[in-house]
């Protein structure tokens, strides 16, 4: 059918439109590259695709346009014509592939690639232009390509390296270089082959045939096939061709790589199988072909266990390269201990479940069928994806694979397993694992976890991977699940639907569920635990210690009201702690049941039986218990003598104690608990283990050692006994006397009318009273705790060793120790060394101070290196100087050549030191003795003065003539004879002097080249020495034999030998030896400051101390564990580019120029470093000069929290272990001789040694969507993987696909790395079943890139840290731990890792923040390593078991919300999987922390939000139930409890403080005031100074100020201490005590727990008013309001004296936490107090408050987008519940405060207080005719008429009540006092009750008295800081005060703050 005219024409119109739209993209494009590339290093950019497009995925994916892109673009600068060919042929692919530009980007690709084609190439409509040349000219240019790069020569060499089997043939990069470089070649031709093809289809063959293609074109066809068999690899070339193995001689891998190898007897592969072309079949391509795994997930796998077989196989000591058989295979033990570790949790799984293992079959057999089995886990793990998070769900796929694959065994042929993959539909192999057995799972998975709302759906109502998971801890998953999988099984049944609002997060509707296939059943439910949003958690979780405490508080009580009188009447009393605890444990399995709710379908029905029985059980015994008392009393009160019931209640309460005393015992001793276990065969021992407790797959056997069990048993004991002592005599007892007056007065006289108090015995008084000394008592164990473990964790500090070097003058005392603490700590204990060893024992007796010397020496030669690759460290991190460095670093020790045992020691110990010397010999010319005595008595005097008389004499003899040499040698030898003999006195010593200055004169000269002037200057030096020496130094006798020489007819100083390299060398050594160093002309250096620069005096400080600490024997680098360091990225900061290092904020402050100010030595090493000064650096980045750009950039970002700081300190690494490797691989005589680290095979083994042993996986989640967009993170990325070539990068790469004209994305999990062209290579891309992120996103981006990590262990390292090249050469002694098996009962399975902040020094905040978690992460997890054992995992530096941990669910857990604090869970899965956390303090690894008070409050509520999350999670419950009672308390008070107790310290204040309010206004104050006693007690003043202590952080400062005593020094630590208070510590820690209140309360109470990214950047930019307001209103400033206001009320209606000191203490406290709540934010803002900024605040503040929100107005910008936000917390019924019970607090001000008006005349009925209420509704009905508006001008001129009369009236009519009636002023503030907490509630209310207000139609009132609140509160705040900030001073001291830790350093932050403007100060 025709199409119509219109059709026709719309056609043309949107043909012609493209092309007008191609031709302005194009212009666009080239003005884009025209301003790109003025950009300033843009060429250090890599271009994405083509100069500033992207080539879409959809097409990378179906042609290479990619790498034709690349190709072009190198082509291009040497042949445009070629380039433009491929230009034009890349066009001409994506037109075919997308001929009408429909996929995304695809028209910008064709328009940009138009515009590099040239125009006369352009094809044009309806013509064909003749390729034919272009064929020529490709043919030719390869032929001119492949001879001008040596092709045909770089391939003979290659050829001829693989015949001769060595690893000779250059340098260590050099094969490398020279396979990079051919596979690069290969790769252009085979590009250029496939143009060549596409125009040969085109062309005519007649015109080919005129062409001269004959030999060209053969050429390039065979380079085009030669591409296909060389591809990326990782770390062990395995496949590709023409790739040089250095790992070849390494025998284990080769070992391990047979071990792999397909053995005869195995089934057979089909005819029709594709042979591997460069290697033998093995295990993995069995399995590959009959499982359908991904081709690169084998690949991948095949290389990790490899590496894995590798590891263990050198650490077992079996293969060496000396004695092994060609080509044998890895030993058994070393298979083995690889199939434990990996298979250990599925046999225990196994064994749970009481199935027997499919490794069974494995376990007598051989053992390659072992390998089948390792191999088979770990390539499931490897394609599970999110599956991983679930490691018995892969335990099940791995029992039924297993099963195939033996059953796979038996056949003669290799066939596909019918079981696990069934032919696709297309017919493909490759995805049938991935669609059929890992997909089902994942949909499940995935929908469950899109239905949470974004974390917004309650825990309960939705499964995450913990219930997916323990599904498959039941033994009937087999029955339900099937295999392969039954999809239709309840357990794939699809949840329903929910959809949330985007305002309020509150659920709007939910559609039926579905499932993956039709199914009937009931969805699979929660399983074993319901995360309800409860904080009786807490108490379910930990009931032990609560019922502990209640019923101690009970027993004590009772105790101290019964005169602490024993006797039967007593005892029966305190036994009435019986009922209490039988009705708590009642109360407890209650909880247990209905914590539950929700997942008793799909709970194993053994679980639910316990707790019914325990719910029937522990009812019947609190009923009887109950009975049993009540009994007891009324037996009592009857008074006849009867003791049959207290016999019946203590003989039953007596073996009740005694059976449960004894299964605790049972269970929780250890020697008792595994005797128990073996008496697990009695079923009656196993029903009351289960009864008694939960039995869950993990959780079993968390014991530990008698003597561990003993310890922290006797630490609980300690602390328990100081807490009750003290509660006991300090609180309990002090509140006997005030209790029983109040109880029995009957005269108080209540103000206000009572409904409770007054026929009670005055109850609530008595609340009022004893609330804030219960609620301490609770709390103050936290505090007992504190103490006693930071005094624990000083003492176990100082076992350790920790501080003995704490400055320089301790390192400089202890120097000449450290190179046998070295050698005994960092060096392998090998057979030689203790051979040598044992050498010196023998020979001591008889020349021991000469074997000493020799072995010291030796020492010193293996110490030399590493200590001046530390130096060369320092100086390349620009710490040092060049002068410094030259100080610091130790001589060569050439003792061989000079016949001497002689150390040769630094500079810096030995500089200036002969000057000295020879003066005091000037001083002393007549006693030697004395002399000398001095010399030994300053240190290292002696050693300089040595070294500098015995390298004088070889110096001066290789220099003269044989003549002059002699001389010299008599001489000499006189001096030794005479200081012998004790005749040196007779030298003239003054002319020391004199002599000194000649000899350097003459060592000045010889240490340069030679030159006719300076060899005139030595002679006539040598001249004047001799005639010093000959006439003034020498005595009588002595010059008298020296005669002849002055007779000698041949000149002595002529014919001079002038050094070679060596004895320059020595020539300039002595010269410095000799010197005086001076920093200049006029100032001599003090050495003893070297260095000068504080972070590397404490990193040499912390290296040399930790030489002398406890620490594992390091084996050799081939027997040490290999590991891997793991760094999730997301999108920050990777480097500083120069724009923004340069751009300057509102304040004139660049980045740059802070960095200058906060670091200005280093700035100027920088300078010194790259040969520039600071103007001539300006000048090179003016000039666009790249490598000082690169230089500046990277010296700003290793100062900075960026990926490149993490990236260089984690490859020190490397570094350190190529170091390390290269000193074991020399020989003895290299040793002795001094090794040279320095090319040759030796350097090239060490390099490859140490790739074996380490990698480094950074997992960059979107690296792809960056390389698409052509970011900056994506570039700097890209030259980090160049610059470290150890550094992989692992992404996540989405690539959509057009299918039915539908986009649907793919996902892949991909490794790539850099190849010596700066370009990235991909290695590995395996396809995910979908999208990643299905929980938190850390967790998630860890998971996908864990399959790429290898080794034993793996160090998760954060994107924010940095390391040191001293301390990563102690990493081997740390991994050296998991083999220790005498710290505990089981081996490590997490080393924990010292941290070092390092960001500290920037401001008072960050000075604050550090050596808070200073003290955490050394003392604190010290003492929770040892002896507590409940460490978990705290921080990225932990070391993990990486095997044990990747087949337990990984390094962290990622459900949503709930696993917030994903890290932590890793600790937690650790323990209870039976591993073993410790903790080690002799290494360090760098981190930064926040440094500006609104980063740390960020990051405090994200810690305390996720605890909140934690105190709800099962790990957290499972470990509170399954600890014994003295472990779970460590657990409690150093995880959530912390955060509980420290929400209970506000809470004290609150009930004080409300106890007060209600003292005061019901007057009962005033009737209790004749008695002191019960006013002012000891318990109520001891209670408030415990709050206030804990308050201000005095107990947080404790573990702080030991830890400083410990490694600083008792004076350092008193002066830090007083420093921090000066600079207003406790203001705070006082305001993130209520960060952590709220935000832990919060989530409890509401949920709302999220990632806060809290950035990473320098913080020295003012923050606005309106954006701390923001901040801190709800958190903060609303409840430092409500503080004050029961200040007031106290003030002004408590009838205590407000003079007295006991008033003043009693407030102070509440004074103190409102107003640092209320200020701290503006106090710790920079600039804070500067009335430029004040104002500016103001106006910007107003504008915000008063702006009108809308749709998709920002927070930032609007009052009522904020205000909206706040509330998004309150959206279930259980929130708004818990709000409005929680705002009922704030009507008792109004109904205290009205019984006190004057107009009142002391009436106490109701209807006052109702009347109160009429004037609140007057109140509001006022203030809604004050801000009711209308558009129409004449309406608004009226209504403003009748505001300002109805203002008129009120006011009039006031003064008329205040005249005529009882009303007075004070009345009337005390209305406003009444009435404002009263709206404040309402408020709250009403927003608890949003729907229904909404229905009333009054949301809108609402809204506009809550931003009069806030307007109001603001002001409030506002003013004082605008009052101070008129004063200039206030700014001045302001900044000091902030900024005082910076100024010590010489900050001039008053230059940061002002900028660089000239009128900043204007």
């Amino acid at each position: 059918m025709e199409k119509p005219a219109s059709a026709k024409g719309s056609n043309r119109i949107s043909r012609r439109v493209v092309g007008l739209w191609e031709q302005l993209v194009g212009e666009a494009l080239r003005a884009q590259e025209a301003r790109g590339s003025l950009e300033i290093g843009s060429s250090r950019r890599r271009d994405y695709g083509s100069s500033s497009y992207t080539v879409p995925q959809f097409l990378q994916d179906q042609t290479n346009i990619e790498s034709i892109l690349q190709a072009a673009r190198d082509i291009e600068p040497e042949n445009i014509q070629v380039s433009q060919i491929l230009y034009e042929y890349a066009f001409t692919l994506v037109h075919q592939l997308d001929p009408m530009s429909e996929g995304r980007d695809v028209l910008q690709l064709k328009t940009g690639l138009s515009s590099m084609i040239s125009k006369k190439r352009m094809q044009r409509e309806g013509q064909k232009l003749d390729r034919t040349d272009d064929i020529q000219v490709i043919s030719d240019y390869y032929k001119k390509y492949r001879e001008r790069l040596d092709i045909a020569n770089l391939e003979d060499e290659e050829r001829k390296q693989q015949q001769e089997s060595t690893s000779s043939g250059g340098g260590p990069e050099s094969q490398e270089w020279r396979s990079e470089r051919l596979r690069r070649a290969y790769e252009i031709a085979n590009i250029l082959q496939a143009v060549i093809d596409s125009l040969l289809s085109d062309a005519d063959p007649v015109e080919v045939a005129k062409l001269d293609l004959a030999s060209g074109k053969v050429i390039l066809e065979e380079d085009a096939k030669k591409i296909r068999k060389r591809r990326a690899y990782n770390i062990l070339p395995m496949e590709e061709d023409g790739v040089s193995n250095p790992f070849s001689y390494f025998p284990e891998v080769t070992g391990a790589t047979k071990a792999l190898l397909y053995t005869e007897g195995s089934p057979r592969f089909p005819y029709d199988y594709v042979m591997p072309e460069n290697r033998n079949l093995d295990v993995f391509d069995f399995l590959h072909y009959v499982f359908c795994f991904q081709k690169d997930n084998v690949a991948n796998q095949r290389e990790h266990i490899i590496l894995l077989l590798a590891s263990s196989q050198s650490r077992k000591g079996v293969l060496h390269d000396g004695h092994r058989t060609e080509g044998s295979a890895v030993n058994e033990a070393a298979v083995d201990d690889v199939y434990e570790r990996v298979l250990g949790n599925y046999m225990r799984w196994c064994d749970f479940l009481l199935k027997e293992p499919k490794a069974k079959k494995a376990k007598d057999a051989t053992q390659q069928e072992k390998i089948y089995l390792i191999a088979l886990h770990l390539l499931i793990w490897g394609e599970a994806a999110n599956l991983r998070f679930m490691p018995e769900c892969l335990c099940y796929i791995f029992h039924h694979m297993a099963h195939d694959m033996f059953e796979l065994f038996r056949k003669e042929e290799v066939e596909w397993s019918s079981q696990t993959a069934k032919p696709s539909e297309d017919g493909s192999r490759e995805l049938c694992f991935l669609e059929q057995v890992i997909t089902p799972v994942y949909q499940i998975v995935a929908a469950e976890a899109h239905n949470n709302g974004n974390g917004v759906a309650s825990h309960s109502a939705w499964r995450n991977y913990d219930d997916f998971n323990e599904f498959f801890w039941q033994a009937d998953c087999f029955d339900h699940l099937s295999w392969p999988w039954k999809e239709d099984a309840a357990f794939f049944m699809k949840p329903k639907k929910r959809s949330y609002d985007d305002n309020d997060k509150t659920l709007q509707h939910a559609e039926p569920a579905a499932l993956l296939s039709q199914t009937r059943g009931r969805q699979v439910g929660k399983i074993n635990f319901v995360e309800h949003r409860t904080g009786f958690h807490l108490f379910h979780s930990f009931y032990r210690l609560w019922i502990f405490f209640i019923c101690m508080l009970q027993g004590l009580t009772i105790w101290a009201f019964c005169n602490q009188n024993f006797h039967v009447r007593t005892i029966k009393k305190i036994l009435s702690i019986a009922p209490t605890f039988a009705f708590l444990t009642f109360f407890q399995s209650v909880l247990d049941v209905l914590l539950m709710w929700g997942a008793y379908r799909s709970t194993r029905h053994h679980i639910v039986m316990r707790m019914l029985i325990r719910l029937v059980w522990f009812g019947a015994l609190s009923g009887g218990v109950i009975f049993l008392y009540v009994k007891t009393l009324l037996e009592d009160q009857q008074g006849t003598g009867s003791t049959i019931w207290f016999r019946i209640f203590y003989l039953v309460l007596g073996s009740y104690a005694i059976f449960h005393l004894l299964i605790g015992m049972l269970s929780h001793i250890p020697w008792l608990r595994i005797r128990t276990a073996e008496w697990s065969k009695y079923r009656i021992i196993r029903f009351i283990k289960a009864v008694h407790q939960e039995r869950y797959f993990v959780g079993r056997g968390m014991y530990e050692r008698l003597w561990d069990y003993f310890r922290y048993v006797l630490f609980w004991v300690f602390v328990l006994f100081c807490k009750f002592s003290f509660s006991y005599h300090f609180q309990l007892l002090p509140m006997v006397v005030p209790t029983r007056l109040i109880v029995e007065l009957n005269n108080i006289n209540y103000v206000w009318h009572d409904f409770v108090s007054k026929n009670n015995h005055n109850a609530l008084t008595l609340l009022a009273l004893w609330a804030p000394v219960v609620m301490i008592y609770f709390l103050d164990v936290q505090v007992w705790y504190t103490v006693t473990s930071a005094l624990l964790g000083g003492l176990e500090g100082a076992k350790d060793r920790l501080g003995e070097i704490r400055d320089l003058s301790m390192l400089r005392k202890r120097f000449i120790d450290y190179p046998q603490a070295l050698v005994q700590r960092l060096q392998p204990m090998n057979s030689s060394r203790a051979s040598r060893q044992i050498s010196l024992a023998e020979g001591a007796a008889t020349d021991g101070k000469v074997i000493r010397s020799k072995q010291d020496a030796i020492n010193a030669i293996k110490f030399a290196p590493i200590w001046n690759e530390v130096i060369k460290s320092l100086r390349e991190e620009d710490l040092i100087n060049n002068k410094e460095k030259e100080l610091l670093i130790m001589p060569e020790q050439d003792v061989m050549q000079q016949n001497s045992w002689r150390i040769h020691w630094p500079l810096f110990l030995v500089a200036n030191k002969v000057h000295v010397a020879v003066e005091l010999a000037a001083d002393n010319k007549k006693n030697l003795e004395s002399l000398w005595e001095k010399v030994n008595r300053v240190e290292y005097m002696a050693n300089a003065v040595e070294e500098a008389f015995e390298t004088l004499q070889p110096v001066l003899e290789n220099l003269l003539n044989a003549d002059g040499a002699q001389w010299v040698r008599s001489l000499f030898g006189d001096i030794k004879e005479a200081i012998a003999s004790q005749a040196f006195v007779a030298f003239n010593l003054t002319n020391l002097r004199e002599i000194l200055k000649m000899t350097r004169k003459i060592t000045k000269q010889l240490w340069r080249n030679k030159t006719a002037e300076r060899v005139s200057k030595v002679e006539a030096a040598l001249q004047r020495l001799q005639a010093v020496v000959m006439n003034g130094f020498l005595p009588q006798d002595i010059r008298e034999r020296f005669e002849r020489w002055n007779r000698c007819e041949k000149p002595l100083f002529t014919n001079l030998n002038w050094p070679d390299r060596n004895g320059q060398k020595d020539a300039k050594r002595l010269f410095n030896l000799l010197t005086v160093q001076k920093i200049n002309a006029s100032k001599t250096l003090d050495t003893e400051t070297i260095p000068r620069n504080l972070e590397a005096q404490r990193r040499l400080q912390f290296f040399t101390n930790s030489l002398f600490m406890h620490m594992p024997e390091a084996p050799t680098i081939r027997k040490m564990f290999s590991f891997c360091v793991f760094t999730p990225y997301y999108a920050e900061d990777v480097m500083y580019d120069l724009k923004k290092l340069c751009e300057e904020n509102k304040d004139g402050i660049s980045i740059l120029f802070y960095l200058q100010k906060i670091y200005p030595d280093e700035w100027q090493n920088f300078l010194e470093r790259i040969g520039l000064t600071g103007r001539t650096v300006d000048t090179k980045v003016d000039e666009k000069n790249e490598e000082v750009i690169l230089q500046l950039r990277l010296w700003a970002s290793y100062r900075g929290q960026t990926l490149a700081r993490t990236v260089r300190g984690m490859m020190y690494y490397k570094r350190a272990l190529e170091l390390q490797a290269a000193q074991e691989g020399a020989s003895t005589a290299d040793v002795e001789e001094g090794l040279q680290l320095s090319g040759g095979l030796l350097e090239r083994s060490a390099k490859y040694q140490a790739e074996l042993k380490f990698t480094y996986v950074v997992t960059c989640q979107i690296f792809g969507e960056q390389k698409k967009q052509g970011a900056v993170q994506a570039a700097d990325i890209l030259y980090l993987m160049h610059k470290y070539d150890s550094l992989r990068i692992a992404y996540i790469d989405v690539v959509e696909t057009m299918k039915d004209k539908k986009v649907t994305k793919s996902y892949y999990s991909k490794l790539v790395k850099a190849d010596p062209y700066g370009q990235d290579q991909e290695i590995y891309s395996i396809k995910l079943p979908g999208e990643v992120k299905l929980g938190e996103g850390k967790p998630e981006n860890q998971n996908h890139a864990i399959i790429f990590t290898r080794g034993d262990a793996i160090q998760t390292i954060d994107m924010n840290q940095d390391n040191y090249l001293e301390e990563a050469l102690k990493v081997r002694n740390l991994l050296a731990e998991f083999d220790r098996e005498d710290i505990s009962l089981r081996p490590p399975t997490i080393l924990g890792v010292r941290e070092h902040v390092f960001t500290g020094s920037v401001s008072s905040l960050a000075w604050f923040m550090s050596m808070q978690e200073s003290s955490f992460v050394t003392l604190g997890q010290r003492v929770l390593a040892r002896p507590l054992k409940v460490r978990m995992h705290y921080g990225h530096p932990d070391v993990f078991d990486r095997i044990f941990h990747i087949s337990r669910g990984g390094i962290s857990k990622a459900s949503r919300v709930i696993n917030l604090s994903e890290d932590i869970f890793a600790g937690f899965n650790s323990t209870l999987r039976q591993g073993n956390v410790t903790h080690h303090e002799y290494i360090q690894v760098g981190k930064g922390r926040d440094v500006g008070l609104n980063q740390i409050a960020l990051f405090e509520a994200k810690v305390a939000s996720g605890n909140g999350e934690q105190s709800l999670s099962r790990d957290v419950y499972r470990l509170g139930q399954l600890f014994d009672f003295f472990r779970m308390l460590s657990f409690f008070y150093t995880s959530v409890g912390f955060y509980v107790t420290t929400m209970m310290t506000v809470l004290t204040l609150y009930v004080f403080l409300y106890g007060k309010a209600y003292l005061a206004l019901s007057g009962v104050d005033a009737s209790l005031q004749a008695d002191n006693n019960i006013i002012q007690n000891a318990a109520l003043q001891s209670a408030l100074n415990t709050q206030f202590l804990v308050q201000i952080g005095i107990f947080t400062a404790v573990p702080m100020i030991m830890n400083l005593i410990l490694e600083q020094g008792i004076l350092r630590a008193i002066i830090s201490f007083c420093t921090m208070q000066l600079q207003l510590a406790s203001v705070f820690f006082t305001f993130s005590l209520g960060t952590r209140t709220h935000y832990f309360g919060r989530t409890i109470l509401h949920g709302g727990a999220k990632y806060r990214s809290t950035g990473r950047g320098f913080v020295v930019t003012h923050i606005k008013f309106a954006e701390n307001y923001r901040m801190y209103s709800r958190s903060h400033f609303t409840k430092a309001m409500e503080i004050v206001m029961l200040l007031i009320v106290y003030l002004a209606y408590g009838a205590e004296d407000r003079k007295a000191v006991n008033f003043i203490l009693l407030t102070f406290s509440s004074w103190f936490l409102a107003l640092s709540w209320l200020f701290a934010p503006y106090i710790f803002n920079p600039s804070g107090f500067e009335w430029q900024k004040t104002v500016e605040d103001f106006e910007d503040w107003t504008k915000w408050l008063y702006y009108k929100g809308g749709v998709g107005v920002k927070i930032e910008n609007s009052w009522e987008a904020w205000w909206f936000d706040e509330q998004t917390h309150i959206r279930t019924n259980t929130s708004r519940f818990w709000e409005i019970i929680l705002s009922l607090r704030f009507f008792i001000f109004q109904y205290g405060i009205v019984y006190h008006l004057h107009v009142d005349e002391h009436s106490t009925r109701l209807n006052v207080y109702g009347f109160s209420w009429l004037v609140l509704v007057v109140i509001v009905v006022i203030f809604k005719l004050f801000t009711f508006t209308r558009k129409s001008p004449k309406v608004q001129r009226l209504l403003r008429l009748f505001q300002t009369l109805l203002f008129m009236s009120i006011v009039t009519g006031i003064i008329v009540a205040v005249v005529l009636t009882p009303l007075t002023i004070g009345d009337v503030f005390a209305v406003g006092l009444a009435l404002i907490p009263t709206g404040w509630g309402l408020l709250s209310v009403a927003i608890a009750c949003r729907p229904a207000v909404k229905g009333l139609r009054l949301w809108e009132s609402v809204q506009e008295i809550a931003r009069a609140y806030d307007a109001c509160m603001g002001m409030l705040v506002f003013i004082p800081i605008a009052f101070l900030s008129w004063f200039p001073f206030v700014s001045t001291f302001q900044t000091r005060l902030v900024f005082n830790q910076a100024f010590s350093r010489g900050l001039e932050i008053s230059l940061i703050l002002a900028g660089n403007r000239p009128n900043s100060s204007v």
